[in-house]
């Protein structure tokens, strides 16, 4: 009982690097993937096969404006799809009074609006989370390329977890000065009744009012917000589908069919986006006061939720994000599945680096 404990702990996907090292070196030169001794070139035979699969090279032009592509179907449809939780959402946190729980809030908004009504919103979430969704896959892709190859192949590997989150949070700080506009007029369609009711109604109301600050004083809750989200998303979705194919699923991922990958992807999104829902919710509640209000700052927000009122609405966004979550992993991997993108398997250790520790014959 106790090796399978200690086994469980040295297998911790957030494991600091020379832990990590050595829970991966215990696998030994079993793990490796050359080949018998007597057929040396198959490897080589294995990447031409793989080359010619691809319609392009990893790290190309193509290959980051594809994934950019992927992160607009995958981000703009999944939000849109979302609206009437998300409308309830924001509306539980601006006003508890009044809408006091999910089903509450969808019965009060119903009586209101109608049907109808829970749609409000939809067109600047959709322009808003495309453009999002644009930078913060294309740009991940970038940084982790960049990023890998500033650190070289061995750190890269050591470090992976931490590689993940500078990626992450560097194309998410672009991702959100391109949402910020949009959300802002989001969420004054959505809280504030009788203010307007589509985007054209709403963009050129608040540019009269505040002018461009309107549309960006959000823009730093934003970044206290979708940050950290945008940071455990993919370091955490990553390492999970490192451990789900380590420990959970019965093959390798080579031996496993296109649909069984998109299995795991879809798993390891929802579990990834439970964790991102409670990290970035106080934040999100911040962002919904902030841009139903004038001349409110983050700060004078924040004092007056205090810790019970930030987390106003969490099970909700819990439901959203998790499957939004989800949904966003499965629909990018999809995209790179059909234009047939280089898709690289889960982190293996260098042979340089297993020669160093004496781990290959």
């Amino acid at each position: 009982m106790f090796s399978s404990v200690a086994h469980l702990a040295r297998a911790n996907p957030f494991n600091a690097p020379h832990l990590q090292l050595v829970h991966d070196g215990l696998a030994g030169p079993s793990s490796s993937p050359a080949g018998p001794p007597g057929a040396p070139r198959r490897p080589r035979k294995l990447a031409a096969a793989a080359v010619e699969e691809y319609s392009c090279e990893y790290g190309s032009m193509k290959f980051y404006a594809l994934c950019g592509f992927g992160g607009v179907l995958s981000c703009g449809l999944t939000h849109t799809a979302v609206v009437p939780l998300d409308l309830v959402k924001c509306r539980m946190q601006v006003d508890p009074q009044k809408y006091k729980g999910i089903f509450n809030g969808f019965s009060v908004t119903l009586k209101e609006d109608g049907v109808r009504g829970l749609a409000k919103g939809w067109a600047p979430t959709f322009l808003g989370y495309s453009m999002q969704g644009l930078c913060k896959f294309g740009f991940y892709e970038v940084f982790k390329v960049l990023y890998s190859n500033m650190l070289g192949e061995e750190n890269a590997y050591l470090w992976r977890t931490s590689l993940y989150l500078a990626a992450s949070a560097s194309a998410e700080f672009f991702a959100d000065i391109a949402l910020a506009p949009m959300e802002a007029a989001k969420v004054r369609i959505q809280t504030q009744p009788g203010y307007a009711n589509t985007l054209r109604d709403a963009a050129p109301k608040m540019y009269k009012e505040e002018g461009l600050k309107a549309f960006y004083k959000g823009v730093a809750p934003l970044w206290m917000r979708q940050i950290p989200y945008t940071m455990m998303k993919f370091a955490c979705f990553e390492r999970t589908v490192e451990a789900l194919y380590k420990f959970v699923v019965p093959k390798p991922r080579s031996e496993c069919s296109k649909a069984e990958q998109l299995v795991v992807t879809f798993v390891a999104g929802y579990i990834a986006g439970v964790f991102c829902a409670i990290v970035s919710h106080p934040a999100d509640s911040v962002v919904s006061v902030l841009n139903k209000e004038k001349g409110s700052s983050a700060s004078q927000v924040l004092q007056r939720l205090g810790f019970k009122g930030v987390w106003k609405g969490l099970f909700a966004r819990i439901i959203m994000i998790g499957t939004l979550t989800a949904l966003q992993w499965f629909i990018y991997d999809s995209v790179k599945v059909y234009f047939r993108l280089p898709r690289p398997p889960p982190p293996e250790m260098p042979e340089s680096l297993k020669k160093k520790l004496g781990l290959t014959q």
